[in-house]
């Protein structure tokens, strides 16, 4: 008997099995194919806008993303770094080879998890309550809880122009036994469908018709604690070009062979990555489109085509493709395609990730609707942290929207739902000031230690850090910089007095380099007991900087974080409230909100609905 089964290697499957072993329970990782753990069948990156800032929240709670990140990236890049510290985000180019290689080495250290290739074929209930899975060969494994892992098998379907191919991705084997078992439970099933673009031969591409994109000379991290170096020491560029009026007119000409405009596919697709179709057709004021050819390994001499997925016939992709600069001659490795699959609707979970339908069922990444490695990878985390608190009687980690980016895309998910493949962005945070690259740590580390996924050796060099923050923060307010050193420092927007070190982070023009230059030249050393003093620097930069932005968003985060302090009974009957819309009615009684706030936030229910629910909860709560 286990206490977490997990099923599926993917990026959630491997977050699920590491968090609960980390805690001490006996975990099983039940995959198809042990090589591919952590597998990138699309892009070879990790990171981005707001994704990135999700990598840094998974380390900060004791995940693994982050770290093999470091280990096995190519390349390195803070984007938006000329601008506000809020939609700061790391984009990491990765070995994808490598990743898997390290990933599974990983798997193999972590005590209390075992591993096993096999192919599971339905749950195992009693009554409505999971307790293991039946395997392909009839073997039944037991368990306290299960996790659904299992990305884009479920009854997958690759497609290119009209011409079906049963299987999952990187011509994985599918699964619909699953599928059948989900929807015998009551599950509504809903279709999706994703894509991937061409690999091209890297050493037939001429190079010379694109645009150079070097990585960031320094060498960021992803994760919070030392010893995750990256084990290939190179760097990699990536290349820009644009698509053109050619394949533009080529695509609409061939428009009723893709699988997607010619009546084949069923499921829907992504909106915030579209098939290069889809962007000709919906954006046809648009003379070209960004097109970035990307490095997949050290050990392939493959280019991934960024923003040239497509479902069209191969055919029609290979003149597409030779229409592209640099690729007139090229090697065409493997022809892009669409896949359609399974999910669930994600307004049957519970924000914990476990399911109303089933308990002691959870589902992380794909199967929720989500689309992309780090979403996967961070309710997979969350999903198997909540198990392993359930089986040891604790309450489950739930981020507020002020907290975790995680937070933001399990509460979207779980109060709003999706019928397309979920993004997370940045514009969907409320709070995106306090959700920054910086402070994951600070904001989130706390709980990691809580779920038992952060060691003491972590958690000590933690509030290290968090004290070091403070001391540097008082020696700001009392070192003082000499006028003629300031103004020396500075070409224009020069200053009358010499001033604290607090307030002089503050001017625009005066950043962590030049105090540290300025302390120098001043003959006055701070000492500062952390292992990486640039850190504690750039993070009282910060703070200070912006902390009257920073005071406003709490201000702002707690009034909507009494809302979320309202708990609604779990047994509330919404037929006995009186004055509400039909629609808000019905909505209410499919979320089942654990509290006001989410209840809020849910489509169709208003602030009139609220209102009387508020007064009918307290009207309950007197009698």
């Amino acid at each position: 008997m286990y206490d977490v089964i997990v099923v599926g290697g993917g990026h959630a499957g491997c977050e699920a099995a590491i968090a609960p072993s980390r805690m001490g329970l006996k975990t099983i990782l039940i995959t198809g194919n042990l090589n591919m753990v952590g597998s990138m069948p699309c892009n070879p990156s990790i990171g981005g806008p707001a994704k990135g800032v999700v990598v840094r929240e998974i380390d900060a709670l004791g995940g693994y993303m982050g770290k093999n990140a470091d280990i096995c990236q190519i390349q390195t890049k803070m984007l938006n770094r000329s601008k506000g510290p809020a939609v700061w985000a790391l984009r990491f180019q990765i070995d994808k080879l490598r990743y898997c290689k390290e990933m599974l080495k990983h798997l193999k250290e972590v005590e209390n998890l075992t591993l096993k290739e096999a192919i599971v074929e339905s749950l195992i209930t009693d009554g409505k309550k999971a307790t293991g899975v039946k395997l392909e060969n009839g073997e039944i494994i037991e368990g306290k809880t299960v996790i659904l892992t299992t990305g884009t098998y479920l009854s997958s379907r690759i497609l290119r122009g009209h011409n079906t191919k049963v299987e999952g991705p990187d011509g994985q084997k599918t699964s619909f036994g699953l599928s059948k078992s989900l929807r015998d439970l009551g599950f509504t099933i809903q279709r999706l469908k994703t894509g991937t673009p061409p690999r091209i031969k890297a050493s037939t591409i001429d190079f010379s018709q694109t645009s150079i994109e070097y990585g960031d000379e320094k060498l960021w991290r992803y994760s919070f604690d030392k010893g995750y170096d990256s084990v290939l020491n190179v760097k990699k560029e990536c290349y820009l070009t644009y698509t053109n009026k050619e394949i533009h007119e080529l695509i609409m000409a061939n428009l009723d062979k893709s699988a997607m405009y010619g009546g084949v596919v069923e499921g829907i697709g992504p909106r915030y990555c579209p098939s290069i179709e889809d962007k000709v057709v919906r954006f046809s004021d648009k003379e070209r489109h960004q097109i970035f050819y990307e490095p997949e390994s050290l050990e392939l001499d493959q280019e991934y085509i960024q923003g040239f997925s497509t479902s069209m016939p191969e055919d029609v992709q290979d003149k597409m493709i030779r229409l592209l600069p640099g690729l007139k001659d090229c090697e065409v490795i493997r022809y892009a395609y669409a896949i359609e699959y399974d999910a669930i609707d994600p307004l049957e979970l519970w924000p914990s990730l476990e399911t109303k339908v089933v308990e002691n069922l959870f589902t992380a990444g794909q199967i929720n609707g989500t689309s992309g490695y780090e979403e996967a990878a961070g309710q997979g985390l969350i999903a198997g942290i909540n198990a392993g608190l359930k089986i040891l009687g604790k309450k489950p980690l739930v981020f507020g929207r002020d907290e975790a980016y995680i937070g933001v895309m399990i509460d979207d998910l779980v109060t709003k739902g999706t019928k397309e493949p979920y993004r997370l962005l940045t514009s969907r945070a409320e709070h995106r000031l306090l959700l920054r690259h910086d402070n994951a740590d600070l904001r989130l580390r706390e709980y990691g230690h809580y779920a038992g996924t952060i060691t003491d050796e972590q958690y000590e060099r933690f509030n290290r850090k968090k004290k070091a923050i403070e001391q540097l923060k008082n020696d700001y307010n009392i070192i003082k910089i000499k006028l003629n050193v300031i103004n020396s420092f500075l070409e224009e927007d020069k200053v009358n007095e010499s001033m604290p070190l607090s307030q002089l982070i503050k001017r625009p023009n005066i950043n962590t380099d030049l105090i540290l230059k300025m302390l120098e030249v001043s003959n006055i050393k701070i000492d500062i007991d952390y292992d990486d003093e640039y850190e504690i620097y750039e993070a009282v930069e910060i703070d200070l900087k912006y902390e009257g932005y920073i005071r406003k968003a709490l201000v702002q985060a707690e009034r909507m974080r009494k809302y979320d302090s309202k708990e609604i009974p779990s047994n509330i009957n919404y037929d006995d409230v009186d004055n509400i819309a039909l629609e808000a009615r019905e909505k209410l009684k499919k979320v089942m909100p654990r509290t006001i706030g989410q209840a809020s936030r849910i489509s169709g229910v208003n602030p009139a609905d609220i209102s009387v629910l508020v007064v009918y909860i307290e009207r309950l709560r007197r009698e």
